[in-house]
């Protein structure tokens, strides 16, 4: 074990794009346990868009991470150290890590938790098996609810959370699964791996015009990761009592300032009698063991495909999060810090 932890502290806040420079990289000593407490050496660490909506100084569902303080991050550890009855040394934990070689935290937060057995690949735990897939989960299932017939469009489907939710939408019956991605890659994997009916080019002008030929009768649950002209698109061609879930709006790039592209067609939502919800995937945590596990039976039984994009090295974290918001990643956006010990 190292004598050595590095952080990744944030030093200014990103008026755009996330940059190196608004993180500094700190070294101290490796942190001692106290009574109740574990230390858990970083061997994995997840991305997802919301993390850039952290770096900014407003009121949101979670505060924002401060000046000086440790890049908040969830992640897979091994405990190198306990003073927990719960955790032992050697066994593998998921939770707020943070940018950093090591965590001293509260062997008694439920936060976090074990990496349950018969889990093979840890990095489960930050995809399907994460948050990522529990808000992929309950989007689908408790605001899109699709049905035996109907049509859905997943935005950003080749990302993280849009590939598990269109995979849903397939294992529960739905009639068609569109998917947007935004290059032939990415629109390959979604189409070829995934096993969606069709996938666009959110890059397309006529995106509109394509979601229509598409879904000539309409679209009955939308699954939106964008945002802006694209959840536009989506609304111009909805049927009659469509669900739309509002997951996320990387077409903001969670920037602070209001966006710049709003939406016109929202009035198709009262003349098509349409619900259009935001949902957090925390609303649900009494049931995350529930729908962990069925969505670890669908990756059993094929019907979910995971794909990862890794990094290595956590000064490179910084570039995770750029990953995300200039489309580079194809499915869920890791970085290696570490092996298991």
């Amino acid at each position: 074990m190292s004598d050595e932890n590095r952080q990744l502290l944030l030093r200014e806040r990103p008026l755009g794009v996330v940059t190196d420079e608004c993180f500094e990289m700190a070294r101290t000593a490796v942190p001692q346990p106290g009574d109740g407490q574990i230390l858990v050496r970083t061997l994995w660490l997840g991305f997802e868009p919301a993390m850039r909506g952290w770096l900014n100084d407003i009121r949101s569902y979670t505060p924002p991470v401060g000046i000086g303080e440790v890049m908040r991050a969830w992640g897979i550890g091994q405990v190198v150290d306990s003073r927990h009855p719960d955790h032992a040394v050697g066994s593998l934990v998921h939770g707020d890590l943070g940018w950093q070689d090591y965590a001293l935290l509260d062997g008694g937060d439920t936060g976090i938790e074990r990496v349950p057995d018969g889990i093979s690949d840890p990095r489960l735990m930050l995809s399907v098996a994460g948050l990522t897939g529990l808000t992929a989960y309950f989007g689908m299932t408790e605001v899109g609810r699709p049905e035996a017939g109907d049509v859905v469009l997943v935005t950003a489907a080749a990302g993280a959370t849009g590939s598990v939710a269109a995979q849903i939408a397939r294992a529960l019956g739905a009639g068609r699964v569109i998917g947007t991605a935004g290059s032939p890659e990415k629109r390959d994997w979604v189409r070829e791996v995934a096993g969606l009916d069709d996938c666009l080019d959110h890059h397309d002008p006529e995106v509109r015009r394509a979601i229509r030929s598409a879904a000539p009768e309409g679209l009955n649950v939308v699954f939106d990761n964008v945002g802006g002209s694209l959840l536009d698109a989506a609304l111009f061609n909805i049927a009659v009592g469509a669900r739309i879930a509002l997951c996320g709006s990387i077409s903001t790039g969670y920037r602070p300032e209001r966006p710049e592209v709003g939406i016109h067609y929202y009035q198709l939502l009262t003349t098509r009698r349409s619900r259009m919800e935001g949902f957090l995937v925390s609303d649900h945590s009494d049931r995350y063991t529930e729908a962990r596990q069925r969505l670890l039976d669908w990756v059993a039984d094929g019907s979910i495909r995971v794909e990862y994009d890794v990094l290595d090295g956590l000064e490179h974290a910084p570039e995770g999060i750029r990953r995300l918001f200039e489309g580079k990643n194809l499915g869920k956006q890791l970085l290696h810090v570490a092996d298991p010990g």
